[in-house]
């Protein structure tokens, strides 16, 4: 009776924790899901962010930047990307009108960088 009881409770344990273990995965998939990738403020903050690493490979191959100029810039759009992920996720895969504007500010800056 022992031996049932203890297999039990061990199914139950591996229930729970593949339970605990798909949660996040689900969370994730519906925040980064093509509806809220598509939302038109997404959209266009990511369309500015791939042209400008369009850019950025472009003053690089033409010798207009440096490497290590082209290398820091990547990395403040990187870093404009996760902003924007962050923002997305706490808004349900959107991005308010406000933290859009803030993100095109930062895109326009290093845009002015990119053509010094």
């Amino acid at each position: 009776m022992n031996t049932t009881a203890s297999n039990k409770n061990i199914a139950a344990i591996v229930c729970v924790l593949t339970l605990l273990w798909t949660i996040p995965f689900t969370a994730t998939a519906t925040a980064n899901g093509r509806w809220a990738q598509n939302h038109p403020r997404r959209a266009e903050v990511n369309w500015r962010l791939a042209n400008q690493n369009r850019r950025i490979f472009q003053e690089r191959r033409e010798g207009e930047i440096s490497r290590g100029q082209a290398a820091q810039l990547r990395s403040q759009d990187r870093q404009i990307r996760q902003e924007e992920r962050l923002m997305a996720t706490q808004n349900g895969g959107h991005i308010t009108r406000l933290e859009q504007r803030s993100l095109n500010q930062q895109e326009n800056q290093i845009s002015r960088e990119i053509w010094r």
